[in-house]
């Protein structure tokens, strides 16, 4: 019997037809000798393939993805207000700090 390395693309082709073939006649066979089952094997139960912490964690990045895809097609990014109170005392804060920074002699804060 020849190695796969040495089958050719069509000779690869033509292997994984007839072992498609195979399985759908096998799933036929099963059903029929089986009772209608399906000819998918069971999965073990109680068994997770990933901790739900990982789960929860691609479930996030997955929703970022949407906000960003959202940002990305046009859709602006909603602004937050700011009441006019706060920008006083904002504005406020900022003039005592380049005031205490002008009194040491400083150009920068």
């Amino acid at each position: 019997m020849t190695t796969l390395q040495n089958l050719t693309v069509e000779q690869l082709r033509q292997l994984i037809v007839i072992k498609e073939q195979i399985e759908t006649l096998q799933g036929e066979i099963e059903s029929i000798a089986g009772g209608g089952g399906s000819s998918a094997p069971d999965k073990p139960t109680g068994a997770r393939k990933m901790s739900r912490s990982a789960a929860a964690r691609i479930a996030v990045t997955a929703r970022w993805a949407k906000v960003r895809a959202a940002r990305a097609e046009g859709a602006p990014k909603k602004r937050r207000k700011v009441s006019a109170a706060a920008r006083a005392k904002m504005a406020a804060a900022a003039k005592a700090r380049w005031a205490k920074a002008k009194a040491k002699g400083e150009n920068r804060l």
